[in-house]
């Protein structure tokens, strides 16, 4: 299991777990990054906004929210 922020670009994984407090995982969910939903890092720059494409749609996420997604590599997507 890895951390969404610790995948490299073009990698792909499935989620596994959203952890932080209710409101965080509320809001997650709401975009459709639920647990199961396979993901593509597009871009993943040192100190920048991690871009992944996930259910036709591209997402930008900061650094904090994604430690707080857990996924499994290397599968789905």
């Amino acid at each position: 299991m890895k951390k969404l922020s610790e995948m490299k670009k073009e990698s792909k994984g499935v989620i596994t777990s959203v952890n932080g407090d209710p409101r965080f995982i509320s809001r997650i969910t709401s975009i459709g990054l639920t647990p199961g939903c396979p993901v593509t890092v597009i871009k993943n720059e040192k100190n920048r906004p991690l871009l992944v494409y996930s259910r036709d749609t591209m997402i930008a996420l900061n650094r904090s929210e994604c430690s707080l997604i857990e996924v499994e590599e290397g599968k789905g997507a």
